[in-house]
């Protein structure tokens, strides 16, 4: 009996796939909880604690994402995660007529302390964890959260969350950047010292590979590229004067969980273990929690289809398990109808219930790092890792991070990379069900969240009778107080605080850092 030929398969790495994969030399890792990590950063895992689900979400205004955000808690959400939008990613305020178009479209506005007064209504910041995805003005986000948590009487040391707080990668991949790249690392470096002594339990940066696969990039891309990215972080913490030990146990990252499930798991398994090995052998660090990778993981956006958005509802739970196979310490899963709009009420809780199920009925949460001695999984592990340090390697070849960015070279790959994978789609090498194969005739309608125009329109009120209310020679002096440190050395959130608790506003304290720092205009 002649053997027939195999085809060609392949990870989104291009990491080809054998038909078979058996025993080889290779010493066990160590158990979970012991360096270099990569069975998972506590010894029993889930069988401790639960990952923290948490449901990202924000749209229209403060008070119908307070709403939104007490609804998910009462069904079982353990954390609380905040989409802001694009005017308050770009530090503008929502009255500006340059914003106007795209207040609360995907996100809630935040402009003000009000605004956070009002997002956090009936909230106890005491007794939930909250992420903000914030990046440019990420600090003043967190001083407003601080702000309004103080006002309640809640001490600031005990307040736990994550803002995302990583610039580098908006300049590679997603796009909301305000200020010239080294500025913003020293907005970011700023943020490190701030919360070292004033939110001691607050992670200080989320470095995300998520916006990275986003664009396109493969999964080798999005391990090499984060830990890139870290490895900048890191360096201009120290340059900063900063001891590694006393900002590496608040750095946390952000995946994405795609499609191709045992490469996802491998990914995570990788990164994990990758992370353990830079901070120990090349920052010397010595406390375990510097060394550990705590990461938070979403379900895949760009995997999401319009046709067929049922399907969308499969898609994500695969995406969840291989999180949670793969050591995630916190989940997001994505909506079903998220490729036609923000996520319905139903939608979102049904996305919730996914997590709930993996959770309770699954068994995978029973002992930690299921798939452990997979032939195929360990062998994929080494691999992701291998192709990721050489083009970490090249990165370095370039400069590190900031200049490979600043010389495009990141986003030409990554944009190499997501060429390729469209016209593997378009030929038809690679399947999305419902897109280029099983495609449906009939049309499949899903209800679609709408934006309340009359909560737009009454948010922008809000903000310019806020404006109208100021003691415009305090903040105008608190104000001058932010453009001397930022053209000074003096740390800036003790002054943007000030001129907070003075009555400036996000769009307000924006305008003088970009006075002094400009704006980034990309050449590539």
């Amino acid at each position: 009996m002649t053997s027939r030929a195999t085809p060609h398969i392949a990870t989104t790495s291009d990491i080809e796939i054998e038909p078979v994969y058996r025993a080889t030399e290779r010493l066990p890792e160590p158990d979970p909880g012991e360096y270099p990590y990569t069975r998972g950063i506590y010894p029993t895992m889930y069988r401790g604690r639960r990952w923290t689900m948490r449901q990202y979400a924000g749209f229209s205004s403060a008070e119908e994402s307070n709403e939104r955000y007490r609804l998910l808690l009462e069904r079982g959400q353990t954390g609380l995660s905040v989409a802001f939008d694009l005017p308050t990613q770009l530090g503008h305020d929502s009255d500006e007529p340059i914003a106007q178009a795209e207040v609360g479209r995907v996100g809630v506005a935040i402009s003000t302390l009000d605004d956070m007064r009002t997002l956090m209504n009936q909230i106890d910041q005491s007794q939930v964890t909250t992420s903000m995805t914030i990046n440019a003005p990420a600090a003043l986000l967190l001083l407003m959260y601080q702000i309004v948590a103080e006002e309640n009487g809640i001490d600031a040391a005990t307040l736990g969350g994550t803002i995302q707080n990583d610039i580098l990668k908006e300049y590679a991949a997603r796009g909301t950047y305000i200020f010239p790249p080294r500025p913003s690392m020293r907005l970011v470096t700023d943020t490190f010292a701030y919360c070292r002594d004033a939110l001691p339990r607050w992670n200080v940066i989320s470095i995300s590979g998520y916006h990275i696969r986003e664009a396109g990039s493969s999964a080798v891309q999005e391990i090499a590229f984060t830990l890139s990215n870290a490895i900048a972080y890191v360096e201009a913490a120290l340059a900063a004067g900063l001891a590694v030990d006393d900002f590496a146990p608040r750095l946390s990252f952000f995946f994405n969980a795609q499609s191709n499930f045992f490469e996802e798991v491998s990914k995570f398994r990788a990164a994990r273990r990758m992370w353990a090995k830079i901070m120990k052998e090349r920052y010397g660090a010595t406390n375990p929690k510097s060394l550990t990778m705590r990461f938070h993981t979403q379900t895949a956006g760009c995997s999401l289809t319009a046709q067929q958005p049922l399907n969308n509802v499969v898609r994500v739970a695969y995406q969840a398990l291989s999180a949670v196979l793969g050591g995630t310490q916190s989940l997001h899963t994505n909506g079903f109808d998220e490729a036609l709009g923000l996520p319905t009420e139903e939608a979102a809780t049904l996305a919730l219930r996914t997590q709930q199920i993996i959770s309770e009925e699954t068994g995978v949460a029973d002992t930690a790092d299921p798939l452990a001695g997979s032939y195929f999984v360990e062998a994929l592990t080494d691999e992701l890792e291998r192709r990721a340090w050489q083009l970490m390697d090249e990165v370095e070849e370039h400069g590190g991070a900031v200049a490979a960015i600043e010389a495009g070279f990141v986003q030409q790959r990554i944009a190499d990379s997501a060429y390729s994978w469209e016209l593997d789609l378009l030929g038809g090498e690679r399947v999305v069900v419902g897109v280029n194969k099983y495609q449906a005739t009939e049309e499949t309608g899903v209800p679609i969240l709408r934006i309340d125009e009359v909560a737009v329109r009454q948010q922008i009120e809000r903000v310019a009778a806020y404006r109208a209310r100021q003691d415009r020679a305090a903040v105008d002096a608190a104000l001058a107080d932010v453009e001397r440190a930022a053209n000074g050395t003096d740390n800036l959130l003790v002054v943007m605080k000030a001129a907070l608790l003075a009555g400036a506003t996000l769009g307000e304290i924006c305008g003088r850092l970009r006075g002094a720092w400009g704006e980034y205009r990309p050449t590539t």
